[in-house]
């Protein structure tokens, strides 16, 4: 409900603007602004989904994210990209290109149905998978977005085994090792300076002194994890998962993690405010109509249809109920991460100025919906289906 309510203040200040006759967010010529709110907004976001997901976790609980995160991505771009060539008018590039932008599920949003802080988890509930599979999916859809821009640029599968081979497992392969690397680093800095006494005491108001040197460190770590990434042409949002998961993992100071996690999600708060903000910016443009009766459509598509249906068939061997699957089924919202990756397309220049245009604000209308049904839904399906308050 908080992010709906950020995307109407947007809106509205659009209005405003357009009223006394500012410009208006164009998603088009403005995407490095966009790209670069949404970037810092995941950034956190990712990490902290990393560092929310409990050190005990249930097989099926593994099995099932595994299957969301390996099929459900692939599967996700073929449904969206069959829908919007034969339904947008689109070529096979950009309709594959529009699938790769929309397969994510987004950390931001997804916070709020997904774990509490370390502390609070519940292992083994749709909960679980939902945020960790939005954490983890961000980062992992990079690949498909740059196999699909590859299809655009070049067509024909020649490009396929360089793919596969370099962008695919070499460079999620060494993100994950470069995150949980800087994971378990961040792990013996802490330690090392917990041991000479950097922490000390707590202070007269109680708060104890260790909060002053994290608070320091702990938005410094994903940062840092992210920019040493770019040189190396690795995924920096699944280096980013991955520090947190391995920081989670090695570190067993519950109060630390609940104080770590505590500041990352309330950075996440400001960063999604701005983020959705800028969506609701974006979407009381006149582009909205760019993407006509087929590119409306396809919100509902992918919310009611598409992620509910490879839900329901991927769980079909786990020991969710029906109303737990039906939850983690309706509950992939598409948000900021699908707003960053049509801005990494807005500048990219490899699809004509139309499909671009038509992929991007496709993409900002199935965002503004998506950020709409689940706002409005999430409290009474949660109670519905789930028997929480």
């Amino acid at each position: 409900m908080r992010a709906l309510v950020y995307l109407i203040a947007g809106i509205l200040l659009s209005l405003l603007l357009r009223a006394v006759g500012a410009a208006h967010l164009d998603p088009l010529g403005d995407h490095s602004l966009l790209r670069e709110a949404c970037d810092v907004a995941l950034i956190v976001s990712v990490f902290a989904s990393g560092l929310a997901v409990e050190r005990r976790v249930a097989r099926s609980s593994w099995g099932l994210i595994g299957l969301l995160l390996a099929v459900g991505i692939p599967a996700t771009i073929a449904a969206v990209a069959w829908f919007a060539s034969a339904a947008m008018g689109l070529g096979l590039g950009a309709a594959v290109v529009l699938g790769a932008v929309l397969a994510p599920t987004d950390p931001v949003l997804a916070g709020d149905l997904g774990l509490g802080e370390p502390a609070e988890g519940v292992v083994g509930e749709p909960r679980l998978s939902l945020h960790t599979e939005a954490g983890a999916n961000d980062g992992l859809a990079a690949p498909f977005l740059a196999g699909a821009l590859l299809l655009a640029r070049h067509g024909g599968m020649g490009w396929v085994g360089h793919w596969l081979a370099v962008d695919v497992a070499l460079h999620v392969a060494e993100s994950v090792a470069l995150g949980v690397l800087a994971g378990l680093a961040t792990i013996a800095v802490v330690r090392t300076l917990r041991d000479r006494g950097a922490f000390g005491p707590e202070r007269p108001d109680g708060v104890p002194r260790w909060r002053a040197v994290i608070d320091g460190l702990v938005l410094a770590v994903p940062f840092g994890i992210y920019a040493a990434c770019e040189p190396l042409h690795g995924y920096g949002l699944v280096a980013v998962f991955a520090a947190g998961f391995a920081f989670r993992r090695g570190e067993r100071d519950e109060r630390l993690h609940a104080h770590v996690h505590w500041i990352c999600e309330e950075s996440g708060r400001v960063t999604e405010l701005v983020a959705v903000v800028l969506v609701g910016l974006v979407v009381a443009g006149s582009g909205v109509s760019l993407p006509g009766v087929g590119g409306w459509l396809l919100a509902p598509v992918v919310i009611v249809l598409v992620r509910p249906l490879l839900v329901l068939a991927l769980a079909a061997g786990s020991p969710l109920s029906l109303r737990e699957r039906l939850y983690l089924g309706f509950f992939g919202v598409r948000g900021v991460a699908a707003i960053y990756y049509a801005a990494v397309i807005a500048g990219s220049g490899v699809l004509g100025r139309h499909d671009t245009a038509v992929v991007v604000w496709t993409t900002c209308v199935c965002v503004a919906v998506s950020i709409a049904v689940h706002g409005v839904t999430a409290a009474p399906l949660r109670r519905r289906w789930l028997g929480e308050e």
